[in-house]
């Protein structure tokens, strides 16, 4: 079997990682970035000491700061528009998935014909556009490693998943001090998003030996530091080991894939405006509960890596034991339990199983489902 591996050319990662982001830009002659984050980051300050740095170079940075959480077409417009009106040369994203996200797309948009809309499914991006910085705030999405970029189209409400390696940043920073401070719950949804790439990524059908290591070991960081980052918020040792979590979970899937977890969460985060991580979350154990027969050595094998004592169980044994540890690591950092805590009702659901079918990474996990056995999740996961 073949497979492939891409990630950006350069990663700086450690505490004070951001300080280097201005010599990167100035060293490639980058005079008039354009810096894409999200209100609460930019009004909590964590954008400024960037910009400062990059002034300290004669570097002038524009700022957008209307990104969302569920980032949509529109942002992205708004977002490429200031990139023209202002003559902007590079690109700096700084936050979650969502800032980062809509910067790849702007950087689509920089170099290929519009819309955005355009670019949903593998492979549909000609041409690599702006150097692009990704700074990453939390340790979850792993965008800043990615050839991913999820996007809603507002028209037809779905979550686009754009995939394609002319999108992965040319530098990714993961520096843990901007992780500080960051809520617990929001920080339990995207280190479990983490977990969720991960788990996935080794149970999918285009797993291969360089993507099991980075997986399994992405599973054991996050299953052991998660609950540290949720309790104390200034623990930066716990900051740092998810920030590594997060990253190798990202060069994990980028190559293996993902499954029917992440199709199936694209939905309500489209239709409901919910946290992706959250929605993952409540799906992660449901849909392992499902793959689990047809990948028990692997589950077994996750739940070691979970910190499951299994040299007594059988692979049976331990492929069920890794459910388990799922749900415990879950409830532990307070995901809730199901999408009714949501006012979801059950009504809402066929048109999630129709989309769910029909998102990208749906075909990467181990089995394929029917409409009727996607809806039986849904169900379950309410």
């Amino acid at each position: 079997m073949s497979f492939r591996l891409c990630f950006p050319k350069i990663n700086i990662s450690g505490a004070g990682a951001l300080a280097e982001v201005p010599e990167e830009l100035a060293k490639r002659g980058f005079k008039n970035p354009l810096i894409v984050t999200d209100g609460v980051l930019a009004k909590l300050g964590l954008v400024e000491p960037l910009i400062e740095g990059l002034k300290a170079k004669d570097i002038e940075a524009v700022l957008y700061d209307g990104v969302v959480p569920n980032p949509t077409a529109k942002e992205v417009d708004a977002a490429y528009g200031l990139f023209m009106k202002k003559g902007c040369d590079a690109i700096v994203g700084v936050g979650g998935g969502s800032p980062i996200d809509t910067a790849k797309a702007v950087r689509i948009l920089s170099a290929n014909p519009g819309p955005i809309t355009l670019y949903n499914g593998a492979g549909k991006v000609a041409k690599a556009g702006a150097f692009l910085i990704a700074v990453n705030t939390t340790a979850g999405t792993a965008a800043e490693v990615t050839s991913n970029a999820v996007i809603i189209d507002p028209a037809a409400k779905v979550k686009m998943v754009i995939i394609d390696a002319n999108i992965i940043p040319d530098i990714s920073v993961n520096d843990p001090k901007m992780m500080l401070g960051i809520p617990p719950l929001t920080t339990a949804a995207t280190g479990m998003d983490a977990l969720t790439h991960a788990i996935e990524a080794y149970v999918a059908k285009g797993a291969h030996v360089l993507t099991d290591h980075s997986a399994l070991e992405a599973i054991r960081i996050i299953t052991a530091w998660l609950p540290a980052a949720v309790s104390d918020g200034s623990d930066l040792k716990a900051r740092e080991m998810m920030a590594y979590g997060e990253f190798i979970a990202g060069l994990a899937f980028n190559s293996a894939g993902l499954g029917y977890v992440h199709a199936m969460a694209h939905q309500p985060g489209a239709m409901r405006d919910l946290p992706h991580g959250v929605c993952n979350a409540i799906l992660l154990p449901i849909v392992c509960a499902f793959n689990r027969p047809h990948a028990v050595k692997r589950f077994a094998a996750i739940a070691a890596a979970m910190g499951v004592d299994t040299a007594a169980m059988s692979e049976e044994a331990a492929s069920k034991a890794a459910i388990e540890a799922i749900r415990a690591l879950s409830k532990k950092v307070g995901i809730p339990k199901g999408f009714s805590v949501f006012g979801v009702t059950e009504a809402e659901l066929p048109v999630w199983v129709k989309k769910a079918q029909q998102d990208p990474c749906a075909p990467g996990g181990p089995v394929a489902l029917t409409d009727a056995e996607v809806l039986a999740l849904y169900r379950e996961a309410l």
